[in-house]
């Protein structure tokens, strides 16, 4: 039941305000099933129904034989107080308006019995055991799935009934019990109250670590995205650079030059100029003031300067002695030549693919021997990059899996992709393909192979992230 702000400030605190906010909270029949439990599942309803049915049988006998009531009415009284604890598991607040207006019906029908010496000498009034187990399951019940305001009003009018029928009506040669049910009932809630209010505890932490999941892969995509744009603007602003001065310079190359051509030339290298003032301006709002390598094999921080030229695969070697110096046996195996160069985006993207699947086998893999296989086909590049198992198991980190984002942003945006799973043998394997022409193409399709001798094995799509 939700609670308005009307609800928990009742307006000047007048007793009419009071009462109505008492009869919306207990005066309805709103259905409010109890959930599965996380490990038990259905256990804890097959219990309370099988409660529901001992308490029928216990309170049918205690009604006959102590307060000498007809057996067709002690039926009836017991099984009004089992049908409320079995409703209780869809209908909490229903289920305790029925048990209390069952109780107070049996306690007065009792009372005539105690006043008239019909009953059993010093009876347990108002409340019996059977009663007090039957309602404390209820009030258990109710307090697990409604606001704390509404478990404690139910039981303040369980305690009003209980005073006004012991305290005020009263009856004759009875064993007072109001006092240790009352109790008992105070505990039964509090204990509901601190489960409930633990269960959501637990939900609200489980949303939260979700949201927080979600947020550091979103954050994580941005922070690659913003990289890639980074390093692509290096590019762009490199070529921008040589056609100005090729476009200055060509006027020299040619004798006697027409002034046509002067123009020409002299509006590239301006539009040249401009367009790398532009991309200058672009690049000083993207870098950050201390820009870190995310993919360094070292400390944080230790990654390239801002004005580092991007790296192609003519640093493939170096980085791979790097990552041997760092405690790895890696071994390289490159298949064929590149017919022609490729564009500076696929060298850079090959790059840090391998750079990121060296980090993570570094990272994850300690111990273990990494094999770097880069194909040269027709279509592009075939990267493969397969770690064995590792000496000793290293705990996950958190965001583990996050580089694997970043090598398929780069891998999708030139038209390829990558693939990574763990290996049968214990390891883990990376496998891409960077199309030459931006073209998606298979790495498997018959019209993209590699040199003869070439053996690559693509994993199926993995169905988790992360490096084991």
């Amino acid at each position: 039941m939700t609670e308005t702000g009307r609800d928990r400030h009742p307006e000047g605190g007048r007793p009419g305000d009071w009462l109505r906010v008492l009869r919306a909270d207990l005066w309805t029949f709103r259905a409010d099933p109890l959930p599965p439990f996380l490990w038990l599942r259905w256990l804890p309803h097959g219990l309370v129904c099988l409660a529901g049915v001992i308490v029928l049988g216990t309170s049918a006998s205690l009604l006959d034989d102590t307060y000498g009531q007809n057996a067709q009415y002690a039926l009836l009284m017991s099984a009004g107080q089992g049908a409320a604890v079995v409703l209780a598991l869809w209908r909490p607040v229903p289920a305790w308006l029925l048990s209390t207006a069952v109780f107070v019906v049996i306690a007065l029908a009792a009372r005539s019995q105690l006043i008239s010496g019909q009953s059993a000498p010093d009876a347990a009034w108002p409340w019996a055991a059977p009663g007090v187990a039957a309602h404390s399951l209820v009030l258990l019940l109710l307090a697990l799935r409604v606001p704390t305001r509404v478990a404690f009003e139910a039981l303040a009018v369980t305690a009003l009934a209980t005073y006004l029928v012991q305290g005020v009506i009263g009856a004759s040669r009875y064993a007072g019990t109001g006092v240790v049910a009352v109790s008992v009932f105070t505990v039964v809630v509090l204990l509901g109250v601190a489960l409930r209010g633990r269960r959501e505890a637990r939900d609200e932490l489980g949303r939260q670590t979700t949201i927080t999941a979600e947020e550091r892969a979103r954050r994580t995509v941005l922070e690659e995205r913003s990289r890639i744009a980074r390093e692509l603007h290096d590019v762009v602003a490199h070529h921008m650079s040589v056609i100005s001065i090729q476009a200055q310079v060509a006027p020299h190359l040619v004798d006697d030059p027409s002034d046509e051509l002067k123009e020409n030339l002299a509006g590239i290298r301006q539009n040249a100029l401009e367009a790398l003032t532009e991309l200058r301006r672009v690049l000083g709002v993207l870098r950050s003031e201390n820009p870190e390598d995310p993919y360094g094999l070292g400390e944080s921080g230790a990654g390239a300067a801002p004005d580092a030229p991007q790296p192609t695969l003519n640093r493939l070697d170096a980085l791979i002695e790097n990552t041997r110096a760092a405690g790895l046996c890696v071994t390289a195996d490159v298949r064929g030549e590149p017919r022609r160069p490729y564009p500076p985006g696929v060298e850079l993207s090959a790059y840090r693919i391998v750079q990121e699947a060296l980090s993570n086998a570094l990272r994850h893999a300690p111990g273990s021997d990494v094999r770097v296989r880069v194909g040269h086909v027709p279509e592009g590049l075939l990267l493969e990059i397969t770690n064995s198992r590792p000496e000793r198991t290293v705990p996950s980190s958190p965001g583990a899996g996050h580089g694997l984002l970043g090598m398929r942003e780069r891998a999708a945006m030139l038209g390829g992709y990558v693939r990574a799973r763990p290996a049968p043998h214990g390891g883990f394997g990376v496998v891409a393909f960077l199309p030459r022409d931006g073209v998606a193409r298979d790495p498997l399709d018959e019209d993209v192979q590699g040199p003869p001798g070439a053996e690559y094995t693509v994993p199926e799509p993995p169905t988790g992230e992360g490096n084991p």
